[in-house]
């Protein structure tokens, strides 16, 4: 189970935040839960993605719509 922080963690990377306000130890738990993935964007940054299991889990709490799922877009 995901602690508050961890599940406050994957919205805001749902939600498209700046990945300089997330808690590194909340995105490698979800890393390691394979519930995010890090999309790397240059030599030296990357910025962590929702993977399909991230929006199933997402879903099952109501904050994204199924058809978001399907397409890799997010509810706003």
């Amino acid at each position: 189970m995901l602690s508050h922080h961890e599940f406050a963690t994957l919205v805001l990377v749902n939600d498209s935040s700046d990945p300089a306000e997330l808690d590194c130890a909340d995105v490698e738990a979800l890393l390691a839960r394979q519930l995010v993935t890090l999309e790397h964007l240059g030599s030296n940054y990357s910025r962590p993605r929702v993977t399909t299991q991230g929006y199933a889990f997402l879903q099952a709490f109501g904050r994204v719509r199924a058809s978001d799922c399907r397409t890799g877009q997010a509810s706003q």
